[in-house]
């Protein structure tokens, strides 16, 4: 990439985002303050754009995430605008990059703050479990959101979580979801400080202020070796992220998304959502086939096994329709 190149790629104009340098802190703000910071797809582009004009900044020590306003840090993905498009809009790319978002969190080396200074939420809640430390107003709420929307984050979003709060905790947030204010946040470990919403920025401050007082290269090194203990989440997050792009077009994924938007209890499942789901375990054995005929020497008996008794149990007893002939 040419020095012109490079200049351009910095100077993009963010709309969903605001960046700013602050003496070693770089504040990355979601604004869409009228959305409860809610991303869409063209919000997490800005986003990966903005954490990596951190990460290549060398006068930047400590990256800050928060949202912008007094009510939401970011309430996750915009399921209204889900519902109505059919998805997260347009992307730089044609595509929802939602995994690169949270591999560049973890990859860039400098330690990241999560500001939350109101409501956090579904996929915006993941995002501040990302970070390396949060710091919460008095007013900020936490929980999940995707089984009450039809959505789900299997990869770090559930395995870090885990780790942070414990298995218990972290089954109840996701299974649940409900919603646990600050205080809660702290007494779990959820969160390493709160403080009144007025006092949040100068809190931060401070911590990065102690922060870049240490040496960054002590820093990037801790940072990487937490990472290491979980970056097997990445393979799991990918697996679960392929399938929901196939669970979001049945018509039970849909119907948690109108219930959303309309402010009503969603139905519950009938036999037609059991149809969807055999809609989708024969995508499951159609990526399946199609994995070991590309992969025949890495075929494991035990492995596959394990694969069909997954399988059946999603299947719900439901009779998968016959593969064509030319995929057998």
């Amino acid at each position: 990439m040419t020095s012109r190149e490079l200049t351009d790629a910095r100077s993009r104009e963010l709309t969903d985002v605001r960046y700013e340098v602050d003496n070693g802190l770089a504040w990355i703000t979601i604004d869409r303050e009228a959305r409860y910071n809610a991303f869409s797809a063209h919000t997490v582009d800005e986003l990966i754009h903005a954490f990596k004009l951190a990460w290549g900044d060398s006068a930047v020590g400590v990256v800050c995430l928060t949202g912008a306003g007094e009510k939401a840090f970011c309430a996750g993905g915009d399921v209204k605008m889900a519902a109505e498009l059919g998805g997260y809009g347009p992307t730089d790319y044609g595509i929802f990059e939602i995994q690169t978002l949270h591999r560049v969190m973890r990859a860039i080396p400098k330690p990241m703050i999560a500001a939350v200074n109101g409501v956090s939420a579904g996929g915006g809640h993941v995002l501040h479990v990302l970070c390396d430390l949060s710091i919460a107003a008095d007013t900020a709420t936490f929980g999940q959101s995707g089984p009450r929307v039809g959505s789900w984050d299997a990869g770090f979003g559930t395995g870090i979580l885990a780790r942070a709060i414990g298995e218990k905790r972290a089954r109840e947030m996701w299974y649940l979801c409900r919603r646990y204010d600050a205080a809660q946040a702290l007494e779990w470990g959820l969160v390493n400080a709160v403080v009144p919403l007025a006092e949040l920025q100068a809190e931060v401050r401070r911590w990065a202020g102690e922060l870049l007082e240490r040496s960054p290269t002590a820093l990037a090194f801790l940072k990487h070796s937490f990472n290491a203990d979980t970056e097997q989440l990445a393979g799991v997050g990918a697996v679960g992220f392929d399938a929901l792009d196939i669970f979001v077009h049945t018509r039970e994924a849909q119907e948690g998304k109108a219930a959303f938007a309309e402010k009503r209890p969603r139905t519950s499942p009938g036999s037609d959502d059991n149809l969807d789901r055999a809609i989708v375990v024969d995508e499951l054995v159609e990526l399946t086939r199609a994995w070991r005929r590309r992969h025949p020497r890495r075929s494991n008996r035990r492995g596959w096994a394990r694969v069909g008794a997954c399988i059946s149990s999603v299947a719900v007893e439901q009779p998968v329709r016959r593969a064509p002939e030319g995929c057998k």
